[in-house]
């Protein structure tokens, strides 16, 4: 039985505050594991969106991008979003959120699920492990953030998370 809900996280867990997304996800495993939750969930890390995650949208009720952002507002940003606007060239090998919706509109010929993005602000992204204390701080925000959404996989409930917080 597939899950209702995909949640991807992107990052680099060796150019310092990018690791926030697969640090989140790490988190995340085990508490959807002890809230009971681990069948409703997919959770999907890689270093950056492909084409190919579209079909990871396949029979989904919901889906979450979960990435650090430079200039992100501090501590995060949380807002849901559609697929993007202009045809995507086949070639390109990283993607924003909003290209694999459309990729996915393309490939199913069909709308993709309610999804949203959940934007950690980072500051510091070179090579280097370990996440600057600015990170840190903004990281506990997201995953308070993380853990509300996943007590409450709806997209309305979402909808209205997005439209309220403004941090």
């Amino acid at each position: 039985m597939q899950a209702e809900v995909v949640v991807f996280a992107t990052g680099n867990r060796s150019r310092f505050d990018d690791a926030i997304g697969p640090l989140l996800l790490e988190r995340l495993a085990p508490w959807l594991t002890a809230e009971g939750r681990t069948d409703a969930f997919e959770l999907i890390e890689d270093y950056q969106l492909q084409i190919e995650h579209a079909l990871d949208l396949q029979d989904r009720r919901l889906a979450l991008f979960i990435d650090a952002g430079r200039g992100t507002g501090a501590p995060l940003e949380f807002y849901a979003i559609g697929p993007a606007e202009t045809p995507v060239e086949p070639s390109t090998h990283q993607l924003s959120p909003q290209r694999v919706l459309e990729i996915y509109r393309q490939i199913a010929l069909a709308e993709p699920p309610p999804s949203f993005v959940l934007c950690v602000r980072g500051e510091r992204f070179d090579i280097g492990e370990g996440l600057s204390a600015a990170a840190e701080a903004h990281v506990e925000a997201a995953w308070r953030q993380l853990t509300l959404l996943c007590r409450e996989p709806d997209a309305a409930l979402w909808r209205a998370v997005a439209g309220a917080r403004r941090d």
